[in-house]
């Protein structure tokens, strides 16, 4: 019987550029392995850059995506790591038991198109299979595309954490081992309370979304 699902395809950002592959793959693989494993469910990658994830968790898709893209900003060092991530969510018969490469349903196709309709300005889709196209949704995926795209590693790190550790600003300094006021900073460059607002409103929309609704 079909379940509401989630399905994340995308690819890395001009990943034939970039020097360290291998310390990238790395990363790709324990982020997508550490999301997949926290939300119940499966990841794959395909041609060296390319990935995709499908979860049941559908709610939480849009804080999956940010968090895959705040992890691979964080990281990149000596050049600015990145990805296009298409997210699609709606009813598919897929469990998180079969692999993802015999799952053709139709929330894998709308995530797949999703991504490959993504030009060069766009790094982040997000398709509603079983409802209509909403102008002020992607209104708000601009938005938090555009956000993701003028991140520092640091603006990233700090968003990233934050997305895990609902904690305090002196907690989080202490994790990163910074005062406090550089944590607000870093929280206001990062324009963390705008996204967390946002998010929410995707998480309740999104819980909301479905055949009945």
């Amino acid at each position: 019987m079909p379940q509401r699902i989630a399905v994340l395809t995308g690819d890395i950002i001009d990943s034939r550029r970039i020097a360290d592959s291998r310390r990238l793959h790395d990363v790709l693989d324990d982020t997508l392995e550490h999301l997949a494993s926290h939300h119940d469910g499966r990841y794959e990658r395909f041609r060296g850059d390319g990935f995709q994830l499908a979860m049941p968790t559908a709610e939480a898709a849009l804080d999956v995506a940010v968090a895959l893209r705040a992890a691979l900003v964080m990281h990149g060092e000596a050049q600015r790591w990145d990805a296009r991530v298409a997210v699609a969510v709606g009813a598919d018969a897929w469990r998180p038991d079969t692999p993802l490469a015999a799952a053709d349903g139709p929330v894998f196709v709308a995530s797949g198109q999703g991504l490959d309709a993504l030009d060069d300005e766009a790094h982040l889709a997000l398709a509603l299979v079983d409802a209509p196209e909403d102008a002020g949704l992607a209104l708000l995926i601009r938005y938090v595309d555009e956000l993701i795209d003028g991140w520092s590693r640091h603006a990233a790190e700090i968003a990233h954490l934050r997305l895990w550790h609902d904690e305090s600003q002196q907690a989080l300094a202490e994790r990163l081992g910074i005062r406090q006021p550089s944590v607000h900073k870093r929280l206001r460059t990062a324009r963390w309370a705008l996204l967390a607002d946002t998010l929410a409103f995707f998480r309740s929309r999104l819980a909301k979304e479905g055949p009945s609704s």
